[in-house]
């Protein structure tokens, strides 16, 4: 992708992670087809698109990605199952930019999800599973990490033990417990939910402010908080989450980002939920 986003001092790019497809029922849970079908594109057999636009801000003290998409390890099998369009190419959109591997300092994870978390580890040219960005701290939630290594029945088929391989605390791997300065400006707050340890990402630079919701908030159509996925493990606990961080963002005039959007990288919302001001996919 080519398109840039400046917030102060931050520029902020979406990389392709991946493009994949997902039954509609799944994304949306309760709230009935007739409602969300005005708002999200399906096709004749209910699957919606999901982007997986990893969101890379340059900021002056560093290099910040949030989310990894969905790396380059899915089997033919896993390819076919999760309808995969468009394949990860993270590496080589930062070469596009003129980036290495290397020149990523952090990243954060909102959660670990594969979806969110499979671009931590890639295979190289050997076909051997390595750290995508070996430079990088990375960033999760202290109970996220928790559930990553010991997954419960319903997370075990999500959290894959490959994709986090040779992460190790204090060497790359940063545990926040609850709330974390991740360079200035970037802040990482937890807001369990989707997941037990979901957090989000606040970015405030020259006065202007923008918020990654991480799964709270997929894409637009979201903007409701009661609308909320089928796989929200906690869902009264993301309708919550989201109450409360919907009124902060009104109150600071904040830009959303998105990382599942397969249309809106960016906006802002009017008071009654509607975009008034938006980025759109290239």
């Amino acid at each position: 992708m080519t398109q840039v986003f400046r917030l102060g001092d931050f520029k902020v790019h979406w990389l392709e992670g991946g493009r994949f497809e997902i039954d509609g029922g799944s994304m949306f849970g309760v709230v009935p087809k007739v409602l969300w079908e005005k708002k999200c594109v399906c096709n004749a057999d209910n699957y919606v698109t999901l982007a997986d636009s990893a969101i890379l801000v340059r900021t002056p003290e560093g290099n910040v990605l949030i989310e990894t998409g969905l790396g380059n390890k899915l089997s033919d099998k896993q390819k076919k199952i999760f309808r995969l369009g468009t394949e990860w190419d993270i590496p080589a959109e930062l070469a596009r930019l003129g980036l290495r591997r290397e020149d990523v300092h952090h990243v954060i994870l909102t959660h670990c999800d594969f979806d969110h978390a499979a671009g931590i580890t890639m295979y190289n040219g050997q076909g051997e599973v390595e750290l995508t960005f070996p430079a990088a701290m990375h960033h999760i939630q202290k109970m996220e990490w928790h559930d990553v290594c010991y997954p419960s029945r319903r997370s075990v088929s999500t959290y894959w033990p490959v994709n986090f391989q040779g992460l190790e605390e204090g060497r790359n791997l940063n545990l926040i417990d609850g709330e974390a300065e991740i360079l200035p400006g970037i802040r990482c707050v937890l807001t369990g939910g989707h997941t037990r340890g979901h957090q989000v990402v606040w970015l405030g630079s020259g006065g202007e402010i923008a918020l990654h919701c991480g799964d709270l908030l997929p894409n637009t159509a979201y903007i409701n908080p009661l609308w909320i996925t089928a796989y929200d493990n906690f869902p009264l606990d993301s309708v919550a989450a989201k109450e409360k961080i919907l009124a902060q963002a009104a109150d600071k005039d904040a830009w959303f980002l998105f990382y599942h959007d397969p249309d809106t990288l960016a906006c802002k919302f009017n008071e009654d939920g509607r975009v008034r001001e938006a980025i759109s996919v290239p």
